[in-house]
């Protein structure tokens, strides 16, 4: 199997979620940082892998996969058999459905209404009405996951799959932030669950202190 190569920094969130899956499926693979502090994204040879000059890319096989959450589909439907992807249609519909749910609801009101404009803004600019706002998005996202979780171990039933890599990236970070959040019991059982595994713990569950107050990367 050729050895894979994965750029990015690892406190990115969409970097986490592919370092998390790389060590769910035992996988080897190269380190290369790039973002942020490290830099690079304008390089030529970064952009000729993602033109879009953004992270997480995976190297394998000599082509370029980026876009996080097809980096995830990618990875499953090659190293991970039926392990991380339902074989039945429906099924891998609704692991999608939460993978996509992820992107378009979830991800914009934590990461950019809440630890963007809140844990990453400094206080003299933080606006108030707009991150409240965004707390209360978050709560209700929050209710909706644990009504998902009553009768299920994971997302999509007794297994962990990608829509629980997708949507579990966010709640270390959403459980360490000093914000009001809801009593959700099944959600809380789901993220314990998550912390005894040992690749979500050395990927995600990551210290973010520096990034406080700090609009760049």
């Amino acid at each position: 199997m050729n050895r894979l190569t994965i750029w990015g920094r690892r406190d990115s969130f969409n970097v986490q979620k592919v370092l998390w899956l790389l060590d769910e499926l035992a996988l080897t693979y190269d380190w290369r940082p790039a973002g942020g502090q490290f830099g690079g994204l304008d390089d030529t040879t970064f952009r000729a892998m993602n033109p879009h000059g953004r992270i997480p890319v995976v190297l394998d096989d000599g082509e370029a996969i980026w876009e996080s959450h097809t980096i995830l589909r990618y990875l499953a439907n090659k190293y991970g058999g039926e392990i991380f992807r339902a074989s039945d249609p429906f099924a891998r519909s609704l692991e999608e459905r939460w993978m996509d749910w992820m992107l378009t609801t979830l991800q914009p009101d934590f990461l950019t209404g809440v630890f963007w404009s809140y844990y990453r803004t400094p206080e003299d600019k933080q606006q108030w009405d707009s991150i409240s706002q965004k707390i209360a998005n978050c709560a209700d996202h929050i209710r909706l996951i644990d009504r998902q979780l009553v009768d299920r171990h994971f997302l999509c039933g007794d297994r962990l799959s990608l829509a629980d890599i997708a949507v579990g990236v966010t709640c270390y970070r959403y459980y360490e932030l000093d914000i009001d959040r809801p009593y959700t019991p099944h959600v809380e059982h789901w993220y314990s669950k998550l912390q005894l595994r040992a690749p979500y713990r050395n990927n995600v569950m990551l210290p973010f202190t520096h990034l406080k107050g700090r609009l760049d990367y």
